[in-house]
Order: C-alpha cells, then structure tokens, then sequence
C-alpha cells in the first residue's frame, strides 16, 4: 500500500481548471471571509476577561505576540495558496507535499473545525437571541430552545439559523459573499461605534501598571489569545471561486489578519485605558465600557455585534466544510456525489444540504462544550501539517511557481510548527484522548473506502 503517493501540484492544477464553481470572489471579499469568521466573541467577549484576569494592559502585547505567531502559518498558507490556488486549503496542500494519507487525516481534522465549529457557534448564537428575546418580555419554551443534556427537546433557533444558511449557501456564492459582506459590514460598525465613543476618554494612568501579572501573563494572554485568530485558513478554500487566486489568496489570507490585529490592539487599549483592569471583568466589557461612560445604548451595540458575528462565523464554517468536502470527493476519497455541482447554481448543492442536515442534527440535539474543545486540536494540526508542506515543497520543488513566496522559510515554518505543536501540547488529555478516537475512526473509513476509491489508486493500477 502506498500510503504516502501525492498529487503534482500540475494534477491539482489541471483538476481546478475543469472547476465547475464560478469565479466571483475579490480580494476584498476574502479579507472580509477572513474577518467574518475571526472577529466574534473574542473582541467583545474575551478581551474583557483577558484583560482583567490574564494579562492587564498589557493584553494589548499579548495581542501583538499571537498575531506573530498566526503570521506564521499565515505567511505558509499565503504561500501554498499562490502556487496550489485549489479548494481543500491544508488537505490540499497536504495531498501535494506530505501524501495521501496525510491530506486525509488533516482533512478528517479540518471537520472538527468546520462542521463542530458552526455547530458550537449556531448553539451560542441560539442562547444569545433567546436572551434577547426574554429580556423584550417574550419567553420561549424552553422545551424548543435546549437541547436534551439541558432540559430540552430540541434547539430549534439554531436548526433555523442553520437552514437558513443552508438556503444561501445553495443559491451561490455571489449571493453568499454579497450576504457576508452585509453582516460583517454591520459588525465592524458596532466595533468602530465603540471605538468612535470611548477613546475620547482614554486615561493613560489606567495603563500602569502596564503589566501587573508580569511576562507570565503577557505569554499566557497570547496563547489564549491564538484562538480568537483562528479562521484565517477557511479564505484558502475559495480558491476556485475567486478571480485571481494566485495573487488575490495572499491578500486575503495576510490581509484578514493584519486587519483582525489592528482591531484587536486597539479595542483592548481602549477598553484598559478607560477603566482599570480589574473592573473589565464581565462577560461583556464593550458594554459595561460604554454604560459606564454613560452611552446607555451599550448593550445594543455588543447585541448587534453578537448577532451579525455569530452569524457571519457560522456562514464561513459552513462554507469551508462543502468546500473540503468538494475537493475530497473530487479525489474519490468520499464518494463522488460531494463532488456534484448545481447545473444552474453552480455550487456544491448535494453535500451543502447533507453539510446542514448534519449541523442541524448536532447543534439541535447535542451538548456543545466538550466537543467545541475539539475545535482548536484539529486546527492547530492543520497549521502544522501546512507549515510543514512548506518545507517540504521548497526542498522537493524548489522551481515551482509561487506568485508570493513566504520569507526565510526554514525559520518561519519551524517557528510556526513549533508555536502551533506547543499550543496543542497544552490542551486537556481528554481533547487528546477524543482527537485520536477521532483520527482513529477517520483511518477506518479511509482503509473501508478512501485508499480503494482514490483518483490516486485508479491510475497506479
């Protein structure tokens, strides 16, 4: 068995031609994918908590050392993306460098991450409307609002929500991209409005002492920090629907972040400059922020910050899993029917319903916190897996075409591997123990169907 055969970067190539996916995507729109995905509760949310119990003022710093180290798988992925501009992001990179085997397990990864993600965040976005909606007056049965673990029956909000976007999704990507652009427009409103009221009374004297919980809590802040930036690597699976994807995937994936930072810094000084830290200890310090500044419309601005957020994270998520999905059935190593294309819609229309039935099935009926843990493992591995393609193409393939090349590759991608395995080391031994029952039953299903079905199995007999 050749477990370990790859795909030249001309066969991708050559399959993404016959794409039957219509190209529409900008540069602008991957940016605003990327920030639509990134940009959820960790600004409104963790950058209180952070602030408070972590780091002090100098979460701000934290900020700036995680966003190096996303940098760093950021700059690996910008590069395979500008010579490998095919869907399946580091799956696909995967198959190129790393092998057959490889691509599967990272793609079998990268679910945990698409299709648990939007179920956990479609889950969170359920409990915060129902907040909403009982705060107005009105209470909803809570027999429709929670799933069974919580004294429910079913969370009907979420499957909602989720059919919703499965709708859009199945329409198009033009009309998706049009979609998240509305919804991220509208939260980065709610972030500037935010910005525009409190910076005016910014006390720099609330900066000292700048770190109060030394250099321990500076690193400590950037490693809780390195997962409000997870997303940026969804932008690689439009490859095949964007324009120009050898140059336009660069921009987009470095873009997103350089953007994601700024705002980060600068939502945090902000926030530190003026109340002292230890007051931004609440699960929603936009809002106390401006309440105490006496702006009562605080917590409408994180609600409908909240709201559009969650929803733009979920539309992303679910984006990226029919994408995978797309590539991997294109391979034959899920069946070929996840890699049919709408004759009129020309989208992924049979594994986009069979992506939502099954996020509708998890996020309706199952309890969410453990298995959201599981979220940052597979992607963490998805970044090594990548920074590590890197390598491996500059060493194998040195004469391949990159339209942007990632600097000093023998330093950043180690330093990325380094960064990312050290961040999954220190996940709970439960994460582990379900990560690898998880890999364990995606090998079974690759040995039942994946090595005998492969593209790859086909023409080496």
């Amino acid at each position: 068995m050749n477990l370990f055969r790859t795909k030249t970067v001309a066969q991708l190539l050559d399959s993404a031609k016959k794409t039957q996916l219509t190209r529409s995507l900008t540069a602008l729109d991957l940016i605003l994918m990327g920030v639509g995905v990134i940009v959820g509760t960790g600004i409104f949310v963790f950058t209180g908590i952070g602030a408070a119990k972590i780091a002090g003022p100098a979460l701000m710093l934290s900020f700036v050392l995680s966003g190096i180290a996303c940098a760093f798988a950021a700059l690996a992925y910008a590069e395979l993306a500008s010579m490998v501009p095919v869907s399946g992001s580091a799956y696909t990179y995967a198959y190129s460098a790393l092998g057959e085997i490889v691509a599967w397990i990272v793609g079998w990864s990268l679910v945990l991450e698409y299709t648990v993600g939007a179920a956990a965040i479609a889950s969170g976005w359920s409990s915060y409307v129902v907040t909403v909606i009982d705060s107005l007056g009105f209470t909803l049965p809570k027999a429709f609002t929670a799933v069974p673990a919580d004294g429910g029956l079913i969370n009907m909000p979420s499957i909602l929500l989720v059919l919703f976007l499965t709708g859009v999704l199945y329409r198009g990507m033009r009309e998706s991209a049009k979609f998240n652009r509305v919804l991220v427009i509208i939260k980065l409103c709610a972030v500037f409005v935010f910005i525009f009221c409190a910076a005016p009374y910014v006390n720099t004297a609330n900066w000292t002492p700048f770190m109060p919980f030394g250099w321990a809590g500076v690193f400590k802040g950037a490693s809780f920090a390195f997962f409000a930036y997870i997303g940026f690597d969804m932008v690689a699976n439009s490859s095949e629907e964007t324009r120009n994807p050898a140059r336009d995937l660069p921009i987009g994936i470095l873009g997103c972040l350089f953007v994601v930072t700024v705002l980060y810094i600068i939502v945090t000084g902000i926030m530190t400059g003026v109340l002292p830290y230890p007051e931004l200890d609440t699960g929603a310090p936009v809002a106390h922020v401006l309440d105490v500044l006496g702006f009562k419309f605080g917590a409408a601005v994180v609600g409908t910050g909240v709201v559009f957020g969650l929803t733009s994270v979920v539309l992303v998520l679910f984006y990226s899993q029919t994408r995978l999905f797309y590539s991997m059935g294109r391979d034959g190593l899920l069946p070929k029917v996840f890699h049919k294309v709408h004759p009129k819609f020309h989208t992924p229309h049979i594994i986009t319903v069979l992506t939502g039935i099954v996020i509708c099935t998890i996020t309706g009926f199952v309890k969410l916190e453990v298995l959201a843990e599981l979220v940052n493992i597979g992607t963490l591995f998805a970044f090594v897996a990548a920074s590590l393609g890197v390598l491996v193409l500059r060493i194998t393939q040195p004469d391949l075409p990159r339209t942007f090349r990632c600097p000093a590759p023998y330093i950043i991608a180690p330093l990325s591997v380094i960064s990312c395995g050290f961040l999954m080391y220190s996940l709970e031994s439960f994460t582990w123990k379900c990560f690898l029952a998880w890999a364990v039953l995606g090998m079974i299903i690759y040995a039942v169907y994946g090595y005998k079905h492969s593209d790859l199995n086909r023409v080496d007999s």
